[in-house]
């Protein structure tokens, strides 16, 4: 038995929404990374001495900072808009699992309109919730 036209169609952005979902979930994942990063490097050179030498990168290159301030100032900065970045794709990540949940169940509905949820792509997922 062929699937209606539609449901074949809300499959598919059903399949294009996971996969959204999950680069999303990368995204944030490596944001989150890199804002750990940044914090911890900040707190390192908290630690070091003001007359410290120090370097930041510009581009490939290694070039000696005026100060650590200087440093500690700009990843404290990158580091914030990072987080500002991080709780953006975090908004756009719930969103993206709401619509996912809600078309989850519709799909589920419709195909067990049809007969086929236990062979659907969104049943096993949903019968194991």
């Amino acid at each position: 038995m062929a699937l209606p036209a539609k449901l074949q169609n809300d499959i598919k952005q059903f399949q294009r929404l996971q996969q959204e979902l999950g680069a999303i979930q990368q995204q944030r994942l490596q944001i989150d990374l890199r804002v750990r990063e940044l914090g911890h490097t900040v707190d390192e050179l908290k630690t070091l001495s003001d007359d410290s030498v120090v370097y930041r990168p510009i581009g490939g290159l290694l070039i000696r900072a005026k100060n650590k301030k200087e440093v500690e100032d700009l990843l404290t900065e990158d580091k914030e808009t990072l987080e500002v970045r991080l709780k953006a794709i975090e908004r756009q990540e719930n969103h993206l699992k709401e619509r996912y949940t809600s078309m989850q169940q519709e799909l589920t509905q419709a195909l067990q309109a049809q007969g086929l949820a236990s062979g659907g792509p969104a049943a096993s997922s949903a019968s194991s919730e």
